[in-house]
């Protein structure tokens, strides 16, 4: 980055910590009431320990195994219209990564943990050979698993994934609290409320989207203690790191689909042409308008996808 822009990012950072020190000084509400769709969709949380670490999942259906992976700071709560309607056909799981949702959020996390936390959730759950999909840091742990464990995995569908992200490619959210000035006013001031509306504007390319039900899903699990600390040491172990994905990603022998939305301001939607680089024979469908979480803003569009490409289409 040249020294002009790198000024010019220090200068907005510094501005942002001022911004955020100022409004922090407003008392933090709970979020809403949240789970009601997990009780709409007849679902029950479950929880296993995997690697010292409890985890949440919810299953449905029976059939071909499929496991859904959410993204950074988000939970299962991003498949609630994805998963009900792929069981029908399918085994479908969703977990909550360490970290985020109801599942454990150890201080000293690190994103290593992830592929093989997954692996041992399919064992504990008696599931063989799987077909793994994964939003942005769960498609970049759906390829590390794809490419270290070939025979767990019978195909590979990344929506908008992470990888081949730089630190400095990084959104500034996650620059921001990856400092140690913003570290701290995560960890000690009430921001988080702000900062989660802030970056559900950036995800979704239609504001409306953006509803109180879905602010609430996002917020609490953040609020529970312990959430920045372990938040905080993920962002620092560089989550999904570009080499990592890139070489796993050119170990990957399943059919692959990469689904992108095409106004995605997260991960542009020109890296999914690297994961189709990366994987021979991936296929691609980018969706208009789209922002960097098709499952939610275009459940429509992505199920019936899911469906022909997993071959459970009814």
């Amino acid at each position: 980055m040249p020294r002009g822009a790198r000024r010019t990012a220090a200068t907005l950072v510094g501005l942002l910590l001022a911004a955020l020190l100022a409004f922090g000084l407003w008392p933090e509400a709970p979020a809403g009431p949240t789970g009601g769709w997990l009780k709409a969709a007849g679902l029950e949380p479950r929880f296993e320990t995997v690697a010292g670490l409890r985890v949440r999942y919810v299953r449905a259906g029976e059939g071909p195994a499929v496991v859904l992976l959410h993204g950074f700071a988000s939970s299962l709560y991003t498949w609630k219209d994805v998963l009900p309607a792929l069981a029908g056909t399918r085994t479908v799981v969703a977990l909550d990564f360490p970290g985020f949702g109801q599942s454990d959020q150890p201080p000293d996390l690190s994103a290593d943990v992830y592929p093989g936390l997954v692996l041992g959730l399919m064992d504990r759950l008696g599931l063989g050979r799987v077909a793994l999909v994964g939003n942005s840091m769960g498609g970049a742990v759906a390829t590390l698993v794809a490419g270290r464990s070939p025979e767990r995995v019978s195909a590979l569908v990344l929506v908008d994934a992470a990888g081949f992200l730089e630190e400095g490619d990084r959104p500034w959210i996650l620059r921001l609290a990856n400092t140690a000035p913003g570290g701290a006013v995560f960890e000690r001031l009430p921001v988080r409320r702000r900062m989660v509306r802030l970056s559900l504007r950036q995800v979704f390319h239609d504001p409306a989207l953006v509803t109180e039900e879905r602010f609430d899903e996002y917020l609490a699990p953040l609020q529970r203690p312990g959430a920045t600390a372990s938040i905080l040491s993920l962002l620092a172990s560089r989550a999904g790191d570009p080499g990592q994905v890139a070489a796993a990603a050119a170990r990957v022998s399943v059919p692959t689909l990469v689904i992108w939305g095409k106004q995605d301001r997260w991960i542009p939607v020109e890296h999914a042409d690297r994961f189709l680089a990366a994987i021979p024979g991936a296929r691609k469908v980018v969706l208009d308008p789209c922002g960097h979480l098709p499952q939610e803003e275009r459940p429509g569009d992505v199920v019936p996808l899911l469906r022909e490409f997993l071959g459970g289409e009814e």
